[in-house]
């Protein structure tokens, strides 16, 4: 059973970074490929950017391209999310999840955390 657990959200001004991290647990496999998709409420999960653990595949959102940052220790079994130049509409909770194939749906992936909510104030 892959565990995840994301930690690093809170509320900020625009123009501040964040960091956020997902730990895994139970990665034996169920889990090559690291995606995290953001949620406001009445909304669709969205995709926001996705890695491998080898490395091979990294994508991401446009509306992020440019100011996020995806990124993996497969030491800690950690994955990263560095958020730079946060907009208001940047707002969302933010989940990590785990799945066998890469994709920009959320319904492909079969692991979630618990989310971590980012606040950004204008």
């Amino acid at each position: 059973q892959v565990q995840l657990v994301e930690s690093g959200g809170g509320l900020v001004q625009a123009g501040a970074s964040l960091r956020l991290s997902c730990a895994t647990a139970g990665r034996t496999f169920g889990g090559d490929y690291m995606g995290w998709f953001r949620q406001v409420p009445g909304k669709e999960r969205e995709f926001v950017t996705a890695i491998a653990w080898s490395g091979g595949v990294i994508a991401y959102a446009d509306s992020v391209k440019g100011r996020f940052t995806i990124s993996r220790d497969n030491a800690k079994n950690t994955v990263y999310l560095q958020m730079n130049s946060l907009k208001s509409e940047d707002t969302a909770v933010y989940y990590c999840a785990a799945g066998e194939t890469y994709s920009r749906w959320y319904r492909d992936y079969d692991y979630w955390g618990q989310g971590t909510q980012v606040t950004v104030s204008s």
